[in-house]
C-alpha cells in the first residue's frame, strides 16, 4: 500500500494520505502516533480519541492529500 510520508508546509495534527482504490482503508497520520490504516467508520472515533478538541472540518487541523472524506468502496465479505 502506498502512502504519503512527505512533510507538509504546516504541522497538522492529522494528515490523510492519498485515496487508494486497492484498499478499503485510508492511511492517516496522527501526530505523536504515526501512520495508521483506518476505515471510514473508524476515522472520526480514532481521531477524537487522540485529539478530543479537534475540528475535523478545519483544514488547518486536518490535511487531506486528495478526495476529502472519501474512502474506496468496500462491501462486507470482500477481502
Amino acid at each position: 500500500m502506498r502512502h504519503s510520508t512527505k512533510a507538509t508546509s504546516q504541522d497538522y495534527p492529522v494528515e490523510v494520505a492519498p485515496y487508494d482504490t486497492d484498499s478499503r482503508y485510508r492511511r492517516v497520520h496522527l501526530k505523536g502516533v504515526g501512520w495508521v490504516p483506518l476505515e471510514r467508520e473508524e476515522f472520526e472515533p480514532r481521531v477524537h480519541q487522540e485529539f478530543p478538541w479537534l475540528n475535523l472540518d478545519d483544514p488547518r487541523q486536518v490535511h487531506w492529500d486528495d478526495r476529502p472524506w472519501e474512502w474506496p468502496p468496500w462491501h462486507p465479505g470482500e477481502a
